[in-house]
């Protein structure tokens, strides 16, 4: 796959408290396999392909009081300056950017010892973390908006305009309101397109009086599926919950779905489908 662009979500990945049984669930729900893992100096990573292509990875939480969560990466072609104009933009560092592998044990493409990339955590204004990923000999995901991969992330938050502010400052995404659509959603489309749902790379949404005050902003990392509604009867079936029952949207069908350890994530059912 060529290389991102900057601001295009790259890659994703999920902590969880029990890794073997989050490669049970996903692997039942979704079709992924695994690779063995990395070692203990990169945290046992493991990561899951769909058709013998990378899609995300799961990797055990190395402290109980780390969030069981998914988390998104956007592109950079310079995680330093990014990580840089986060800070100036409001935000803060929750990993520093460093240089990640290539560990000997994983199948992720290396040459001549370079690494897969470069790598950051970081959290906008309100707190929603979200990753930075340069990548190196790994680029990040090799199959995205397909049957079982991502295709889809958006942040929720309280306050829409410092969020605006920030992300189009530090991705310089062009945003674009679906009010009298989506109330309250806004895509971004990168840097010198045009605005629109139809070149979005991803979103921000505006919670709702109705949500819990205690709820901070967060990420929500969508995957693509053929069947919604199979996808809620599976994770039950599994042991995890269906937060938010099948919808239909103008962009497709949808759920929000917890899976068995408490991590969230939704899925998406394109019309076509």
């Amino acid at each position: 796959m060529a290389a991102y662009t900057e601001g295009a979500p790259c890659w994703v990945d999920a902590l969880l408290p029990d890794l073997e049984a989050g490669k049970r669930f996903y692997g039942e729900l979704f079709g992924w396999t695994f690779d063995e893992g990395a070692g203990p100096e990169y945290g046992h990573y493991a990561q899951a392909y769909k058709q013998g292509k990378a899609v995300a990875a799961l990797a055990p939480k190395r402290d109980g009081r780390m969030p069981t969560v998914w988390n998104v990466y956007f592109a950079t072609p310079d995680a330093l300056a990014s990580a840089r104009k986060i800070r100036d933009a409001g935000g803060r560092l929750v990993t520093e950017p460093m240089p990640v592998g290539p560990p000997p044990s994983s199948r992720l493409r290396s040459s001549g010892g370079h690494p897969h990339g470069v790598m950051a955590l970081a959290a906008d204004p309100e707190g929603a973390v979200f990753g930075l990923w340069q990548g190196g000999t790994h680029e990040g995901l090799e199959k995205a908006g397909e049957s079982d991969s991502f295709c889809w992330a958006e942040v929720k938050v309280r306050d829409a305009a410092r969020a605006d502010a920030f992300y189009e400052e530090v991705f310089r995404f062009e945003g674009f309101d679906l009010d009298g659509v989506i109330d309250g959603f806004r895509t971004w489309s990168p840097p010198g397109t045009e605005a629109g749902p139809d070149t979005a790379v991803g979103g921000r949404e505006l919670m709702g009086e109705g949500v819990p005050a205690e709820l901070p902003a967060h990420f929500l990392v969508y995957f693509n599926v053929d069947d919604c509604d199979e996808a809620a009867r599976v994770t039950r079936r599994l042991g995890g919950r269906v937060q938010s029952p099948p919808v239909d949207i103008p962009y497709g069908r949808i759920a929000t779905l917890m899976d068995n350890q408490g991590a969230v994530f939704a899925v998406l059912q394109d019309h076509a489908n």
